[in-house]
């Protein structure tokens, strides 16, 4: 259930979260863990790990800008994943070994994971007005970073992600 937006920027980045959403649903449905897994080379990222990476950025980003647990943790979708990361890891830094590390997930817990930290990210997104994107939430950086910019952040990331994962879903359906 979500809350009604509140400003028209709310309403923005509600739709373009839901695109995310819509676009991780289309590429991890119907298949397989082994398909999840396939890499198109040793060095290259699988479907399920960006997937998996993609979702732990934006429920990472969003809880640290509305002062909230992680989804990862107070759902305990970390010990239904039951990977071997810590609990905070959000595949920033992680090798190709680490990728290798995401596997026999299935398509259903990865949208599962998904679906709930974008009902998190829209429930916070109705709380918000227009004045509250201008907030600064990080000022180790130069400019500092205002909660709009960095909601513009995660969604180019995670498109750039979920563009990465349909990509190899696109060449494991080539014949």
């Amino acid at each position: 259930m979500t809350e009604t937006p509140t400003s028209p920027s709310a309403e923005l980045l509600i739709d373009a979260f839901g695109r995310v959403r819509e676009t991780v649903h289309e590429v991890v449905g119907g298949l397989s863990p082994d398909e999840l897994e396939v890499r198109l080379d040793d060095g290259a990222n699988s479907i399920a790990w960006l997937v998996w990476h993609l979702t732990r950025v934006q429920d990472d980003h969003v809880a640290d800008a509305a002062g909230t647990e992680q989804v990862w943790t107070a759902e305990d979708w970390h010990g239904r994943f039951g990977l071997s990361f810590r609990p905070g890891a959000t595949g920033y830094g992680h090798s190709a070994k680490d990728v290798s590390r995401l596997g026999g997930v299935t398509a259903e817990l990865l949208a599962g994971y998904h679906d709930a930290v974008h009902d998190r990210t829209v429930a916070y997104l109705g709380t918000l007005g227009d004045a509250d994107l201008g907030r600064v939430v990080d000022d180790a950086w130069t400019p500092a970073v205002t909660l709009g910019v960095r909601l513009v952040s995660v969604i180019s990331d995670d498109l750039q992600h979920v563009g990465q994962a349909a990509f190899v879903r696109g060449w494991l359906e080539r014949p």
